[in-house]
């Protein structure tokens, strides 16, 4: 707001004026800064197939059969679906989007998230496979138009174990990132503390709003959509999108070569003693 060296030009009115002058523009920007960066939420969530389905391989090979297969919300995003509705709950946002990225029927997963509470939904429609990069890329052209204070996605989905799309994202975007989250507090307007799981067990960071978290498994237990909200959710708006009026590419970088089943494990052997046990490790060369 100017440099202090300009106020010697001032005289005594002039600089109380100056003074004045740029605390005004100062309380102004930041009311324009506030009102800018909007109380909003966004939750990314992924239409996966269901947790307790056993996973088959096609048999040739290219990919595991999703035909006729239990679909549902990945367990990952639901986790962030209800951290979102918490932070909501307790005065720290106004509004939650939920956004998904994938075919017609990702629109069911979309209404599955605003039935436990999600304000209303972005279905960005496409039937390609979309890679973590690229869904970063959508998710950061609906931040940029939604201007959120927070971006929660769960931390991978459960088909692909990617786990980049958050940071992806936070790069993409030049935001702050607190992944593997396990506990949340927005303490004040402008920062938010996450709590994380590492290696060696936890560590807590402060980020400044706007930013990205990812979450992990015991950030929270989600909460089922009961019958009512259910009903509810049918009449909530979604907005229905193509990757094209974000103007980006989703066609597909990485080829999947092949696609096999883990190799069957083998029974074990039991042994009445450890001078039996011993002698077996040496059979088998595993010990000398």
């Amino acid at each position: 707001y100017g440099d202090h060296r300009d106020l010697h030009l001032c005289d005594r009115r002039q600089r109380q004026m100056c003074i004045r002058d740029r605390y005004q523009r100062r309380v102004r920007d930041l009311f324009e800064f506030e009102a800018k960066m909007s109380r909003k939420i966004v939750v990314a969530v992924k239409r996966a197939i269901d947790y307790s389905v056993k996973i088959r391989v096609k048999p040739d090979q290219t990919g595991v059969v999703t035909q006729n297969v239990k679909m549902s919300m990945n367990p990952f995003d639901e986790i962030a679906v209800e951290e979102a509705l918490k932070l909501k709950e307790a005065g720290n946002a106004d509004e939650v989007v939920a956004v998904t990225i994938g075919p017609k029927a990702s629109q069911e997963t979309l209404r599955t998230a605003m039935a436990m509470g999600a304000d209303r939904g972005i279905h960005i429609e496409t039937d390609v496979d979309v890679e973590p990069l690229n869904v970063a890329k959508l998710l950061a052209k609906v931040s940029e138009e939604e201007s959120p204070r927070l971006v929660v996605v769960g931390k991978q989905a459960i088909d692909d174990d990617s786990n980049q799309t958050g940071q992806m994202l936070a790069g993409l975007l030049n935001w702050p990132q607190g992944t593997f989250a396990s506990k949340v507090t927005l303490g004040d307007a402008d920062s938010v503390l996450v709590e994380r799981e590492v290696d060696g067990g936890s560590e807590t960071v402060k980020l400044t709003l706007p930013a990205v978290v990812s979450a992990d498994l015991r950030l929270n237990e989600p909460r089922y959509a009961t019958l009512p909200n259910i009903m509810k959710a049918r009449k909530k708006p979604l907005d229905t999108k193509k990757p094209e009026d974000y103007g980006v590419d989703v066609t597909r970088r990485v080829q999947v070569v092949s696609v096999a089943e883990p190799p069957v494990r083998q029974a074990g052997n039991k042994v009445e003693s450890v001078d039996e046990l011993v002698a077996k490790l040496k059979e088998g060369g595993f010990l000398g």
